[in-house]
């Protein structure tokens, strides 16, 4: 007397008794599964086993028979034997996987349908990626718009075409920077968001027909648009301010630490100016008042520019400690150190990666200064650039001045003079936004086309300048 028994997990069916195989002329059923891809007939092949079983007759004690069912891995042969004859059989029970195997099933078909997206998913960013730079055109930006567009939202294959519509822009920045300009503009942000724009400097600025992407302080209303023919008390026209809302800042422990350092230097290398006022507040109230001070009999403004360049460089070099500059020389921009050798002091770089890889240290240890940044590209269409996204330093002083002799200028002449690396600053004073490009001579102020003549509207320091004739604080 032998029971074929079906005993499942705990987790899922109890065993139940079936009827039992007996007989002298049975004597092996095999029932096998040469491979994953038939383990769906598992459920109609068990059906069949039972069948066969209740068809043999009741159970007989003289003659019996014993089975065991089990599901190997692909390829595995496996099988249900039958022993029969009159030999007393022991007593076995057929152990079925049919759901484990249907779950096998699942599951490789998930995952070979995942590979199947996966491998055209990296077609479709290979043949974005291999298109010739001097082809690319509006229409190939707006039909990978299109692709974006019709994906769902997270896929694989939405996250390919973005991948996609991103480099098709940069080859464009490379090739013609005026149709890359127009481009932009025409498709942002209403099919492309600003942030995925491989570059920001020259692209005008929409706001956003739904929510404003910055985060904005509810307490700081967004300011009236400014005339574009605004002069100034001497005549002089004026450049607009930003009329965006301001960006509330969440400094972290880093950021404090480095701007009480910051403003100690500050205090080190203007003789003394100081103030109790909290934060970059303080930090611009030690700067106005640098900039705005009473000069010597016989200094010129342009005399005083030079000395705040200074200040800011020396401070600079402070805060970076006597060890970096030197590490950042030979290992960034490719400078022979003094080794008693022909070479020393030569420069042998600025080496490739030196600009892309400045635009991913940078953000961690000068947003104290500017804020939120990120990588993106330079004019060129290269890696090395840096984004930041509404500067603190332009938003919190709202002078013009600040930012040239304060913060551009000397920026620039101590990542070249000190560093040995070019870096252009092109501040959008629209915006706030601020383009950092690593690796790209600057031009003169006065050479930029993308940097404005006159004063702010708003700039506090023109008013405290007020009567003190031919002192220019922005040029």
């Amino acid at each position: 007397d032998t029971d074929i028994l079906l005993p499942p997990p705990s987790s899922r069916l109890p065993p139940y008794p079936y009827p039992s195989l007996s007989g002298a002329d049975v004597s092996c059923l095999t029932l096998s599964l040469r491979s994953y891809g038939k383990m769906k007939t598992s459920i109609t092949a068990r059906s069949l086993l039972l069948a066969a079983a209740a068809s043999l007759g009741p159970p007989s004690s003289s003659s019996g028979a014993a089975a065991a069912f089990s599901l190997g891995g692909p390829g595995v042969r496996r099988g249900a034997v039958v022993v029969g004859g009159t030999s007393p059989a022991p007593r076995a029970r057929l152990r079925s996987s049919a759901s484990d195997a249907e779950g096998v099933v699942d599951v490789l078909d998930r995952i070979s349908s995942e590979f199947r997206e996966a491998a055209e998913c990296a077609s479709l960013a290979f043949g974005y990626l291999s298109r010739p730079e001097g082809e690319v055109s509006a229409q190939d930006v707006v039909l990978a718009c299109d692709a974006v567009d019709a994906s769902d939202a997270s896929s694989p294959r939405r996250r390919a075409h973005e991948f996609g519509r991103y480099h098709l822009l940069t080859k464009m920045l490379r090739t013609d920077y005026d149709a890359y300009v127009k481009t932009a503009e025409f498709l942002s942000p209403s099919r492309i968001d600003r942030a995925d724009l491989p570059n920001v400097q020259d692209v005008a600025y929409v706001a956003p027909s739904s929510a404003n992407d910055v985060d904005v302080d509810e307490g700081a209303a967004t300011k009236p648009s400014a005339a574009a023919a605004v002069a100034g008390e001497d005549g002089q026209p004026l450049v607009p301010d930003c009329e965006l809302g301001s960006m509330k800042y969440d400094d972290s422990p880093l950021d404090k630490l480095l701007l009480s350092i910051f403003r100690n230097l500050v205090t080190k290398h203007t003789g003394g100016i100081k103030n109790d006022v909290p934060g970059i507040e303080g930090l611009l109230v030690q700067g106005r008042e640098y900039m705005t001070k009473e000069l010597p009999e016989g200094v010129t403004y342009a005399d005083h520019a030079e000395a705040q360049h200074t200040m800011v460089k020396n401070t600079l070099g402070g805060l970076m400690t006597p060890v970096l500059p030197p590490f950042y020389r030979v290992f960034m921009s490719g400078i022979v150190p003094q080794l008693g050798t022909e070479y020393d002091g030569k420069q042998l770089g600025p080496w490739f990666y030196a600009p892309y890889l400045t635009s991913i240290v940078t953000p961690t240890f000068f947003g104290f200064l500017v804020g939120p940044s990120r990588p993106n590209r330079r004019a060129d269409g290269e890696r090395g650039g840096l984004v930041v996204e509404k500067c603190k330093f332009l938003q919190e002083s709202g002078c013009k001045g600040l930012c040239l002799h304060q913060c551009k200028i000397p920026a620039q002449e101590f990542f070249s003079g000190e560093l040995g690396l070019d870096l252009t600053v092109k501040p959008n004073f629209v915006t706030q936004e601020c383009q950092w490009s690593f690796g790209e001579k600057p031009l003169p102020p006065e050479e930029d086309p993308s940097f404005p003549t006159g004063c702010l509207v708003g700039c506090e320091s023109r008013k405290a300048m007020a009567g003190r004739k031919g002192e220019a604080l922005c040029t």
